[in-house]
């Protein structure tokens, strides 16, 4: 049976403040505020199941207990810059004054919504390719992240690593954690091909023109852990008011890897970042509506199904035939 897997990396400033000033994304990070309900809705409406991966600061009521529950072993970044324990000096008090890095409401809505995987980006949105930060330090980040959901009756089984940076040591270090799932980067072309201008300008075009393919792909188990991929398939690119006469093209590409999913029993695994959202919102909405309704018609039509990562996770570890081997290095 053919699958759409939706998920979102929840991380509010966390997750730019090593490129971006609050003031320079403001109205993206203030947006998010009411694109996550209006996400929410049409989820229930279409019946989508999906991972939310969220930062575990963003769960604090407050600067004081997030302080009071930062992991012992801190992440030592060569480039300091990444740190996020240097910035919490400019943090506010709480949700009500500073809701550029706190979120505990919106976690609750997500919570309290039927079919919503709350997931992990890391405690601190932890760069594990980065030079400093020691696998200890990763381990106690990790402990910080499910304890803190714990406090919301929340059991963490997923993860999404930051910029999709994986490694091998960092993932047997979540399956000591009791984490069964990650979303994996092996059928997508472009993820190891670099930043230069050249594979940026593919990127771009192919949001809008196949370059890569439908990039589907399968659940796989590592040969050695109790762990599994669930491979990305494509990100979904923020609506732009002037590139809208491109829309339909965009639309297309998504929507007919889609259906090469459905038709042949492969995963579709879609992307985004909340705060993509946050401007434009009602042309994002709009998009995502026709998105949606084009799952529907292949779920009447196809049996295709909305799973969260770790619905996926274990099926794909009750079922023997699918152990296919996975390696991230």
């Amino acid at each position: 049976m053919g699958t759409l897997v939706v998920s979102l990396d929840f991380e509010l400033h966390w997750g730019l403040r090593d490129v971006l000033r609050v003031e320079q994304y403001r109205e993206n990070l203030l947006g998010v505020r009411r694109a996550i309900p209006a996400m929410l809705d049409l989820f229930a409406e279409f019946g989508i199941r999906a991972t939310w991966a969220t930062v575990g600061f963003l769960f604090f009521e407050s600067l004081d207990d997030l302080l009071a529950a930062s992991p012992g072993t801190l992440p030592c970044y060569d480039d300091r810059k990444l740190d996020p324990y240097a910035a919490l000096g400019e943090v506010g008090k709480n949700e009500a004054e500073d809701p550029f890095h706190f979120a505990p409401s919106l976690i609750r809505l997500i919570h309290a919504t039927a079919g919503q995987e709350l997931a992990t980006h890391t405690f601190s949105h932890f760069y594990v390719r980065a030079a400093g930060p020691s696998l200890d330090s990763f381990r106690a980040d990790l402990c910080a992240a499910k304890s803190v959901a714990r406090r919301f009756g929340i059991d963490i089984k997923s993860i999404v690593f930051p910029r999709n940076e994986i490694s091998a040591p960092h993932l047997r270090i979540c399956a000591e954690a009791g984490i069964i799932a990650y979303r994996g980067v092996q059928t997508d072309p472009f993820i190891a091909a670099g930043n230069g201008m050249i594979h940026r300008a593919k990127r771009l075009v192919d949001h809008y023109l196949d370059l890569s393919g439908p990039c589907c792909g399968i659940p796989a188990v590592s040969d050695d852990l109790e762990m599994v991929s669930v491979p990305q398939s494509r990100f979904l690119r923020p609506y732009r008011p002037t590139v809208r006469t491109l829309e339909d093209l965009r639309l297309r590409r998504i929507t007919s890897a889609m259906t090469f999913a459905a038709r042949n029993d492969l995963l579709f695994h879609l992307w985004w970042h909340p705060h993509n959202f946050g401007a434009h919102t009602e042309g994002n909405l709009a998009f995502l509506r026709r998105i949606l309704e084009h799952y529907r018609f292949l779920s009447h039509e196809l049996n295709f199904s909305s799973r969260t990562i770790g619905e996926v996770a274990e099926a794909a570890l009750a079922t023997p035939k699918s152990r296919l081997a996975c390696r991230e290095s």
